[in-house]
């Protein structure tokens, strides 16, 4: 039997659904939400324009765009619980904190509990709001600081910058912020995305969806190149020490973190975006060492292009909250700030057709046997 039956590991190229949200070309290299490219609405969109597209299928007019800021900002607020449940695990890594603070709403907040369409619409833009609310808090508990209260006058990444590190973002910071969220806001069926859609697909709530898309998302493999990255920016030390540390890598058959990308064989259409970022913010405070050594490396790198492996997104991604000062450990949890809506949005769609998600494993253990007593073993 196990002649006749494909197994597709990891269920690469296997399809389990129709979705209309990310349209991703890996050969290509493109990447478009709601059939907007990525380039437009990372030059053009703000992440609340971007949230409201994914959610709601059409970007917002203005009275629309207005209503959906509006819900946002009066969403900012977390119950005094969350913070006590917060200073409890202050010393925990920032993802587990995050997920635990989450788990800690579904039970806080009775509203949790309605997991029609609209039930989720409502909790998923509220957890937008809470999301980068629970990240800066548990920075600021974890140092010893009160957390700060968010800013309605901001808008959202301007708010998060605030709340985190306590001073207003320049106008280009908090731009490159929005950017950054915009453009980890969705992609299709990823790890995090489908074990969303599997909690789904057994009538849970949105919130045990999104406790487990964290879950996942945490998981190095997934979500932790951006962290990666830096270290390999630190061991490299100067742009020209690069050449030689890709060959070692190179000649070693070792990955160099932030190439490849298991979907994308062309070049990420994410990346250019946070490169241009990149080079901006070290250019406005004055350290240019970290984009320098970076580029250095995709020089290096270049001759290994041809081979699929191309720069995806989180290469520069770290380079940039190195910059704001931001420590390591927050860099996944920044990741997840802005894949939130996309999560709401995959569990909105699993729900519209919602099925237990149950593929099945191919038997290759014993054959059967007969039961031997305790005593006769051995």
């Amino acid at each position: 039997m196990s002649d006749t039956i494909k197994i597709n590991r990891g269920l690469k190229g296997v399809y389990f659904e129709r979705s209309g949200v990310s349209d991703i070309d890996g050969r290509a290299g493109t990447l478009h939400y709601r059939g907007y490219s990525i380039h437009d609405l990372a030059e053009h969109a703000t992440f609340e324009e971007v949230a409201y597209l994914l959610i709601h299928g059409e970007l917002p007019d203005a009275d629309q765009l207005a209503a959906h800021d509006g819900a946002l900002k009066s969403a900012r607020e977390l119950p005094g619980a969350v913070h006590d449940i917060i200073r409890a695990t202050a010393q925990g890594h920032p993802m587990d904190v995050l997920r635990t603070a989450v788990s800690a709403l579904a039970a806080l907040e009775p509203d949790s509990r309605d997991a029609s369409e609209d039930g989720f619409i409502r909790n998923g833009l509220r957890l937008t709001a809470q999301v980068p609310m629970i990240v800066a808090a548990h920075e600021a508990i974890r140092n010893g600081r009160k957390p700060i209260e968010p800013d309605p006058a901001l808008g959202h990444a301007a708010n998060w910058l605030w709340m985190l590190k306590g001073e207003k973002p320049s106008d280009d910071a908090a731009r490159l912020a929005d950017v950054d969220f915009i453009l980890h806001a969705e992609h299709g069926s990823n790890a995090s995305a489908f074990a969303a859609r599997v909690t789904v697909g057994t009538d849970a709530n949105l919130h045990g969806a999104i406790v487990t898309a964290l879950s996942t998302l945490a998981g190095p493999a997934h979500g932790g190149a951006a962290e990666d990255v830096m270290r390999m920016v630190d061991e490299i030390g100067s742009p020209e020490n690069a050449a030689t540390y890709v060959k070692a890598k190179r000649a070693a058959k070792e990955a160099v973190t932030g190439f490849g990308h298991r979907v994308y064989r062309a070049e990420d259409p994410r990346a250019r975006h946070m490169r241009d970022g990149v080079e901006a913010l070290g250019r406005e405070m004055g350290q240019p060492r970290w984009f320098e050594i970076l580029q250095a490396v995709v020089a290096a790198m270049q001759p290994y292009a041809r081979h699929g492996l191309n720069v995806n997104v989180d290469f520069y991604s770290g380079a940039i909250y190195q910059l704001h000062g931001i420590p390591m450990d927050l860099y996944v949890p920044i990741f997840a700030i802005g894949r939130v809506p996309g999560w709401v949005t995959q569990c909105v769609e699993q729900k519209r057709s919602n099925i237990l998600i149950r593929p099945l494993t191919l038997y290759d253990g014993p054959t059967p046997r007969d039961w031997v007593p305790l005593t006769e073993r051995g």
